[in-house]
This record gives structure tokens, sequence and C-alpha cells, in this order.
């Protein structure tokens, strides 16, 4: 695909562990007083590729949770960094090791990035991380009326979409309806954040795929134009990728980072089990 890549500005944006918090119990959609673990930290236990439901946490972001200290300087790391973007450890017992970024996370203003099992193990929590921030700003030249957000250059072209006349085919694990989203709803922007996939119906969530869905997963969100935040649109088609895991509040489930939409329905959605971010990253 033709895109204005030459013309992106990569510019430099850093963080820290972001330690996690907790202030007492939530209560769930069900009624249920709980204190589940939840977001920030380094995760060990789930990773990119692995299921996103019916782990026993609340948000959980797989890998390590970033953030910069400064309010406004880590509203430029959640907003710039974009999903396959090139992250390097500058501090630590493992610095100068590489991973990459896998979403950004709302409310909580978390950029989650991956790094192999092994590095995270030998981390010691207080590391400092730079993300060469690239890929804000890009249009696939082609297709004006898709609108592009949120994901590496890079990374685009290692996925298999395909070209039509008028439209692009890109492959997703499953398409969501509109009626399914929720906590996300009224932000003026995706380009930081995600918003969710609510899960508290169990038809629902067997009926459209939602129980298989793993970390880094890309789906399609039917009938939501994304351009300037969210809002129903007939006929428009969203991508994204799964960047958080279920959640028991009400309104909440697994976090969507939306990386194109377009309010005329330019991309079509085709079903491919495997799409998957690692995937694409290995290759």
């Amino acid at each position: 695909m033709r895109t204005n890549q030459e013309k992106l500005v990569k510019i430099a944006v850093s963080g820290t562990v972001d330690h996690p918090r907790i202030g007492g119990y939530r209560v769930g959609y069900d009624g249920k007083g709980r204190i589940p673990i939840g977001t920030g930290g380094i995760v060990y236990s789930h990773a990119i590729g692995d299921s996103c439901m019916d782990v026993v946490g609340d948000h959980i972001e797989p890998g390590i949770s970033l953030a910069n200290p400064s309010p406004k300087e880590n509203h430029a790391l959640e907003t710039f960094a974009c999903l396959g973007n090139e992250v390097k450890v500058l501090s630590g017992p493992k610095k100068g090791e590489k991973g990459y970024v896998t979403g950004t996370h709302g409310g909580i203003d978390h950029t989650m990035v991956y790094f192999p099992k092994e590095v995270l193990e030998e981390m010691d929590g207080n590391e400092t991380f730079l993300v060469k921030a690239f890929g804000q700003g890009l249009k696939l030249l082609d297709y004006p009326s898709i609108y592009m957000m949120n994901i590496d250059p890079n990374l685009l072209e290692k996925m298999p979409i395909q070209e039509r006349e008028d439209h692009i085919v890109w492959p997703v694990v499953t398409i969501v309806p509109a009626y399914l989203m929720g906590s996300g709803l009224g932000s003026s922007t995706l380009m930081e954040g995600d918003y969710d996939i609510m899960t508290q119906d169990p038809k629902a969530n067997e009926r459209f795929g939602l129980n298989d869905l793993r970390f880094g997963d890309f789906v399609a969100i039917q009938d939501h134009d994304c351009t300037y935040g969210p809002n129903y649109q007939e006929g428009a088609v969203s991508i994204g990728v799964i960047v958080h895991s279920d959640s028991f509040t009400s309104g909440h489930g697994p976090g969507v980072m939306v990386v194109a939409t377009s309010k005329e329905g330019k991309i079509e959605p085709i079903i491919d089990h495997e799409a998957n971010l690692k995937k694409y990253m290995e290759q």
C-alpha cells in the first residue's frame, strides 16, 4: 500500500515501570465485591498471544506497564507511542534489551510493552524505557476515507492486508457489533487509550467468539466511526487490537486500541483466527 511514511516524524518518548495501585474492594456487574489484581507493574504470567479471558484479575495489562511521572509527558508517551514501535531498556540489569509497544490503556493512562519472559524475569522494576514513537499521522494515499492511528508503518507492512479498487480487506479474529462496546464511549479521541468490549452477556460472548480472545488479537467493530472518538455510524467499520484483559466491572471488558477506521465502511473485515500481533511481530 502507498503511504506517507516518509513524511512521518519519529520521536523519542520515555517512561518507567508504573507500580500497581489498589483502593479496596471493587463491586462487579454481579454485585460481588472483589479485590482483584489490576493494572500496572510487570506481569510475568500473561503475554501477547495468551488468552485475555477468564483471568483472575481485572483489566490485566500483559508485559510491562509504562507511565511518565509528568502528566503532560505521560500523555505524550501514550499518544505518540504506536503499536509495534521499538522500545529500548535504558537502565537496570537488562539495559540495552529491545521490545515493542503492544497498546495503550485509557483511564489509567498506561503504555504497554512486550519483552521476552527471560528478560522480564531479570528486571528489577525500576527501569526507564525509551520508545521510538512513530506512526501518528499515517495515511493510506489511495484510500483517503480510511483514517489511521496508533500503528507503526513497519508493522502495517507485515500484515496481510489486501487492496481492492475502493477498499482494503483486513484480517481479524472476530467482528464485534456496535452495541457491545462500552467503557470509553464519549472520548474525544482514540489516539490515546482504548475502549472496552462489554462481556457481561454469556450468550453474546459465545455468539461473537469473545471467550477465545487473546492479547494482541485484531478485531473489527461494526457501525462505529472512531475518527474523532467512537460514535455510532451505520456502515462504518473500525479495526483495533486487544490491549488488556476482561473485567468484572459493569460496562467493561477486553480493551480495544483502534488502529484504523472508516466512516464510509471502506475496510472489509475477513475472519482469520491467527490475526494476532505476536504472529506479525515475529515475521
